[in-house]
Parts: structure tokens; C-alpha cells; sequence
């Protein structure tokens, strides 16, 4: 018996050491997958740089080339030369260019068509009128850029508008003061904010680069719609073809600006009746006579009740 109980001890022994060094299932799956993990890591970036790139490289850019090739087949051949002149007129806005713009109108055509399908449903619109709708989201999504850089345009030409005769009495007192026209032009552009001040910016850049005075500014004339900034570049383009002093020329150029601005404040003050009109009839006296006239009737109600 006691040997019987040695060797059953024994066995015992035997199996709790095998239990104790062995690796349990679970144990193994985890390294195995800890080994798969880590040779992935070990994939040569060639292969993982693919799933590396960023969602719009991956996703948007091809997007936009094929919109890009679509609008192309469906805009005018003269259709780039229009939008280099409307980014020109909205100041060339960051990351805009001229195949952004055709692929971000077919996009946005594509975009107000599912949109206005979607409302169409929800509005409960008939058929008349979910076709007429669905038409006209398209249409809006299609223009949307060009109302964008349209819009951007006619702020930046206000904003020019309103800064140009500060910056041509600054152009005036440097050169007067003696400094040369391209300083002069310097310290408008350093002592000035706004888009008048990034055009007189870039036409001192231009200078400096080799271009000629009168070609640099005819370019800043032709990137506006401006007619009193026209008339200013036009004026010392014939100043210094003739040999005119310059300072004579501004002189009577902020005389004509600061006249020409007092006109067009006269103009806005006199229509300020006429624009006054609609809403004193439509607005403002109904609610004028509700407010006298409502007990009078009131009371009138009354006695006849």
C-alpha cells in the first residue's frame, strides 16, 4: 500500500509540473497575435503608405480630378480665361484656383440636386413642383462658386473704393515730402491695411523684380473694376511717359478723389428718403393707425353692439 501511495504521489507530482509549465490556449492565440501585430509593424512603408495618406489625398483629390474632367467636357473653351479674371477681381482667395472652381461647380451642381431631391420629399412637394425644385437646387448648387467669388469681389472693390483717396493723399505727402515714387509706394503699403494696401504691395514687388512703373500699374488697373483707380493709374502712366512731376499729378489726383467722394456721400444722403419710402408705407403706418385709430373703433364696435 505504501508503495502503491509513493508512486500515485508521484504521478500527481508529475502532472501539476506539466500543468505548471504548460501554455494555456488562451495564452498562445495572444501571442500569436501579438506576433502578427508586430510583423505588420515590420511591412516596408511602400506597402503601408497607401493607408498612411490623409482622407483628402485619399478621397477628395481623386473626387475633384474626375469632377474636374467632367466640368472641362461641359464649360466653355473660354470658361478658364472668366474665372482667372474673377479669382483676379476676389484677390486670388487661398487654395482657390482655377480647376478648383470647375470641379467644386459640378460638385456642387451634384450636391443641390441630391439635396433638393431629399427636401422635395419632405416639403410633400407634387411632381410639378419636385422637378422644378430639384431643378433649381442644381442650378444653385452649379453657380454657388462663381456667387462666392462674386461676392468676394465686389467687398474687396468696395473696401479698395473707400481706402483710395487716404491712399493716394499718403502717396501725395511722401513724394512732396521728397521721397521717390517707389518709396513713396512703399510706405502706402506698410502704413495701410486691406486689399489697397496687398495691390500697392504687389506693385512694388513687380517693380523690383524688373518690371517697368507703367506696366506695373496698367496690371493693377486691369485686376480692378475701379473706374476713379483706373483714372489714378492712367494718370501717372501719362505723367511719367510725358515727364509731368509726379507730385503735381497726385496733388490734383486727391483733389479730384476727395470731390468725387464728398459727390458720392451727397448721393447716398439724398436717397436716403427715396429708399425710406417702402418700409414708412408698408411697415410703419399700419402700425401707426392700429395704435391711434384701434380704440376709436374699438369704442364705435361698442356703441353700435
Amino acid at each position: 500500500m505504501l508503495l502503491v501511495l509513493g508512486a500515485l504521489m508521484v504521478a500527481a507530482a508529475i502532472l501539476l509540473v506539466a500543468f505548471a509549465t504548460s501554455t494555456p490556449e488562451k495564452e498562445v492565440g495572444l501571442s500569436r497575435s501579438l506576433a502578427a501585430l508586430q510583423s505588420m509593424g515590420d511591412v516596408p512603408k511602400e506597402l503601408t503608405g497607401e493607408l498612411d495618406r490623409p482622407f483628402s489625398e485619399r478621397v477628395i483629390a481623386p473626387l475633384q480630378g474626375r469632377a474636374l474632367t467632367i466640368g472641362r467636357r461641359f464649360t466653355g473653351a473660354d470658361s478658364s480665361e472668366r474665372i482667372y479674371r474673377k479669382l483676379e477681381l476676389a484677390g486670388n482667395p487661398p487654395g482657390w484656383t482655377v480647376d478648383r472652381v470647375v470641379s467644386l461647380k459640378v460638385i456642387g451642381g451634384v450636391a443641390g440636386l441630391a439635396a433638393a431631391f431629399l427636401f422635395s420629399f419632405m416639403l410633400g412637394l407634387g411632381l410639378t413642383g419636385k422637378v422644378v425644385f430639384i431643378a433649381l437646387g442644381g442650378v444653385a448648387g452649379y453657380f454657388g462658386p462663381n456667387m462666392f467669388l462674386y461676392q468676394k469681389a465686389y467687398d474687396r472693390q468696395n473696401a479698395m473704393g473707400r481706402a483710395l483717396p487716404d491712399a493716394i493723399d499718403l502717396l501725395t505727402i511722401s513724394v512732396e515730402s521728397g521721397l521717390a515714387f517707389d518709396a513713396a509706394v512703399q510706405q502706402v503699403a506698410r502704413n495701410t491695411e486691406g486689399p489697397l494696401s496687398e495691390e500697392f504691395a504687389r506693385v512694388l514687388k513687380e517693380m523690383q523684380i524688373g518690371q517697368g512703373r507703367g506696366a506695373a500699374l496698367r496690371a493693377l488697373a486691369d485686376r480692378t473694376n475701379l473706374d476713379d483707380l483706373r483714372s489714378f493709374v492712367s494718370a501717372l502712366v501719362q505723367a511719367d511717359a510725358f515727364g509731368i512731376p509726379i507730385a503735381q499729378v497726385l496733388r490734383v489726383q486727391s483733389s479730384e478723389m476727395r470731390t468725387k467722394r464728398r459727390q458720392k456721400a451727397e448721393e447716398k444722403a439724398q436717397q436716403v428718403p427715396v429708399k425710406m419710402t417702402v418700409p414708412l408705407i408698408f411697415c410703419i403706418l399700419p402700425t401707426l393707425f392700429i395704435a391711434v385709430m384701434g380704440p376709436a373703433a374699438l369704442s364705435i364696435m361698442d356703441s353700435f353692439g
